[in-house]
This record gives C-alpha cells, structure tokens and sequence, in this order.
C-alpha cells in the first residue's frame, strides 16, 4: 500500500505542473521516470506515448497508466491515474470560479500569453528529445517525412499514422532479419 501512495504521490505532483498537454510533460515524465527513477527507459516512455496517442484520454494521462500498470499491475496504473488527474481536478475547479471573474483583467491575458510560450518550448524540447531517440537512420527520417506530410499536412488520423507506421516498422524489422540469415 505504502507503494501505491508513493505512486500516487509522484504522479500528482507531476500532475499539477501539467500546462501544454501530453508533448509540453514529455520532458517532465522523462526526467522523473527514465532518469531519476529508472522505472523505464526512454524507449518504453516513447512507446507508451505512442500508444496513448491512438487510445481515448489524454496522452499523459494514457502514459500514467501504462507506467503505473508496469510498476504495479492494475491498482499501480489506477494510483498513477488518479495521481496525475488529481491535481487537475482541484485546479480547473478554483480555476473555472476565479476565471468566471477575472477573465477581463488585463493580467490575466499576460499570464496566458506566458504560459503559451512557455508551453511551445516544452513542446519543441520533448520533438527534439523524441528525434534524437527515434530517427536512427535514413529510414527513420523517411518514416518522419511521409508522417509528417500524412498528419500535419494531408490532416490524416493520427490512428491511421500511428498503426501504418507500426506495420512499416514491423515490416522492415522483419525484412532486416530475414537479411541477416
């Protein structure tokens, strides 16, 4: 028990420093996870984004689970959870209140433009974290600029990418393999 609370800990406190969504927590899980913990590595954690990515929820969230899961099995991934979402809860409550009335402050918007700042670096700081551990060769960059055409240009699904790159990766693994022999 004295596990999941521990858990559950770590997670709400990282939980309540979650501004920008799942990419903006990237470097945040990665630094409290893979390297002062150890309770997964770099690739896991990827993975794990990759798979929250294309189920239901919140990426962060998604990724909570899993590691909560890998850790403890199902009452692991259910502290994780409601370790992360903890936080968000009692913000977005206070915040819905305060907001009702202070959206007209010029502070207010100064604050938010900060905070969206702020938010883009963490996004492009966990893209640069995310290339430097998954492009390995020149397969990889291909792999990236068809994704990037499909998604932020054509405005593919994300599922559809994220399972046709699957399929890819499986393939020329196995074809790699079968070279070897």
């Amino acid at each position: 028990m004295k596990e999941l609370l521990k858990l559950y800990i770590l997670f709400a406190k990282m939980g309540s420093v979650c501004f920008g969504g799942g990419y903006a927590m990237l470097p945040i899980l990665e630094r409290e996870l893979v390297q002062n913990r150890g309770w997964c590595t770099k690739e896991e954690l990827i993975d794990y984004y990759a798979i929250g990515q294309c189920t239901p929820g919140v990426i962060a969230v998604n990724t909570s689970t899993f590691i909560g899961h890998k850790l403890k099995g199902i009452p692991g991934g259910i502290a994780a959870t409601l370790g992360f979402v903890t936080p968000s809860v009692i913000i977005i409550s206070v915040l819905a209140t305060i907001l009702e009335y202070a959206t007209s402050l010029p502070v207010v918007g100064y604050a938010f433009s900060g905070i969206r700042i702020c938010v883009c670096v963490l996004i492009v700081s966990a893209t640069v974290n995310l290339w430097k551990s998954a492009i390995k060769d020149k397969l990889g960059v291909g792999i990236f600029i068809v994704v990037f055409v499909l998604s932020a240009l054509l405005g593919i699904s994300p599922i559809i990418v994220v399972v046709l790159s699957g399929a890819l990766g499986y393939a020329v693994s196995r074809a790699r393999e079968s070279d070897k022999k």
